[in-house]
């Protein structure tokens, strides 16, 4: 019979038990289970609500459960439902009616959602960790890139050339981003619902900032029915997963076009490549275009937990055994991902003769050539449309702008002299952007120190997290 057996005469059919049981996934958070059980009995026992040799019990068979989980050796049963019962029940099998009194002042409503903060903030530590390893390979691999220049881009045509570095920073600071995001969910589950029990608090004085204390949290839940329904936190930590997720997704998009013959800019190593069944030639970039693809689960997986929580009542709705499954599931997935993306920018191979060879395509210098018009007095529309009729002109002569003879500059406008070749040379292009955050080598080497400090800064505050439980490697997550 089930846990609320008193209450009914019938025991739950065979196929809502199933329904309902949510262990098949909430036993990944064994550890958070059995640490908040643990500092509830010492609480318990500190108060006087129950004796201090049944605190003692209980944290001993707690203890040995955990190392038969570690152990893999624990049988668990669907029947128990969910990891509460799971380990309640076999703690009471094993220590006796002590067991039966670990649940005093405790509901299942505010121990699943302190299991789940807790969970929160140990996954938002090891993404903090990943991202901080993608963002270390990424500035090694900038300043590894050296004065290299590619053609940079939009709408993927050829635009103006920039350094390598400089593109590779971009994505470092899209990563710094994510860690700040990270940060913020870390920050918002690293609050103690325990105590609030099932949305109203309870009549035993219960120390809820002994057990905050115990368990690591740097606050407890100010309102009882807030610390029970509130998911924001995972929302929060989606979130953070999905946007990184879109940025390692475009990363991955450029591996994806590098790698290929038409680029050719970059040689992806065998480790992070495969092959062809039929076609003994290819080379692919199978685990770029794997981490493209997933990031539409992620994004799923947040999408699922709002729609989840769009409309519900307060205080706990069993709606809610649904948070879990999609933030184990966005967090596993990322991770991967930030490993296998660390792994393949880490062993590239940059072709920068190839990078160099394509940078005469794309008139790559008329931007450059607008601005020495202007520069000489010409409004700078007109000079756009100067430099406009030069572009039409090489493509009529099938070369490039910088290929067109000084006869053809000087015949569109007067201004031009012979010191135009310094507005075509590809390297003065990049060299004159020197504007903060600009891809000329002067201050992309700015931009590395300020990357290189802020790296550092999150390095650290990763060190100055409080404490977290981590998750039990014995169970699937």
């Amino acid at each position: 019979m089930a846990l609320w057996s008193g209450r009914f005469e019938e025991d739950a059919a065979p196929v809502t038990r199933a329904f309902g049981a949510s262990l098949p996934v909430d036993k990944a958070l064994y550890k958070q289970d059995i640490a908040g059980s643990r500092a509830h009995a010492k609480m318990l026992a500190a108060q006087g609500i129950i004796p201090e040799e049944d605190a003692e019990a209980i944290c001993a068979g707690l203890d040995a459960i955990e190392a038969d989980i570690d152990a893999g050796s624990f049988v668990f049963d669907i029947a128990d439902e969910d990891i509460h019962m799971a380990i309640e029940a076999e703690l009471t099998r094993r220590i006796g009616p002590a067991g039966g009194r670990l649940h005093t002042g405790r509901s299942r409503n505010d121990q699943v959602a302190t299991d789940t903060r807790l969970a929160a903030k140990a996954l938002a530590k090891r993404l903090m960790e990943a991202n901080l390893g993608l963002r270390r390979t990424l500035l090694d691999a900038a300043e590894a890139a050296g004065d290299t220049i590619l053609p940079g881009m939009t709408h993927l045509q050829h635009a103006q050339p920039v350094l390598l570095a400089h593109h590779l920073l971009a994505y470092a600071w899209m990563l710094t981003r994510d860690f700040t995001r990270l940060a913020a969910a870390f920050d918002a589950a690293d609050a103690s619902p325990l105590g609030a029990a099932a949305l109203a608090g309870t009549s035993y004085p219960l120390d809820r900032h002994m057990t905050a204390g115990l368990l690591g949290f740097s606050r407890v839940i100010e309102n009882s029915l807030d610390a029970v329904s509130d998911r924001d936190f995972l929302l929060d930590l989606e979130y953070a997963c999905s946007v990184m997720a879109v940025h390692l997704s475009r990363l991955a998009e450029e591996i994806v076009l590098w790698s290929s013959q038409e680029f050719g800019f970059i040689t992806l190593s065998d480790a992070y490549s495969t092959g062809s069944s039929i076609m003994p030639q290819k080379k692919n970039p199978d685990f770029a275009e794997l981490i493209r693809g997933k990031c539409g689960r992620v994004v799923g997986d947040l999408v699922q937990l709002l729609m989840t929580c769009k409309g519900l009542p307060l205080a706990y709705n069993k709606d809610m055994q649904e948070d879990k499954e999609g933030a184990l599931d966005a967090a596993r997935t990322l991770e991967q991902c930030l490993a296998v993306m660390t792994g393949m920018v880490g062993t590239w191979t940059v072709n920068a003769d190839r990078m160099r060879a394509v940078m005469h395509r794309g008139h790559l210098a008329a931007t450059d050539v607008a601005d020495y018009l202007a520069k000489r007095g010409m409004p700078f529309r007109e000079a756009h449309a100067v430099v406009g009729h030069l572009v039409l002109e090489a493509e009529k002569a099938g070369c490039d702008i910088s290929e067109l003879p000084f006869e053809v500059f000087h015949e569109a406008s007067e201004l031009f002299g012979e010191d135009i070749a310094g507005a075509l040379d590809l390297d003065a292009i990049v060299a004159a952007r020197t504007t903060e955050g600009g891809t000329a080598p002067s201050a992309v080497k700015e931009q590395f120190k300020r990357a290189r400090a802020r790296y550092l800064v999150d390095e650290n505050a990763v060190r100055l997290l409080s404490p977290v439980v981590e998750m039990g490697s014995a169970a699937e997550w």
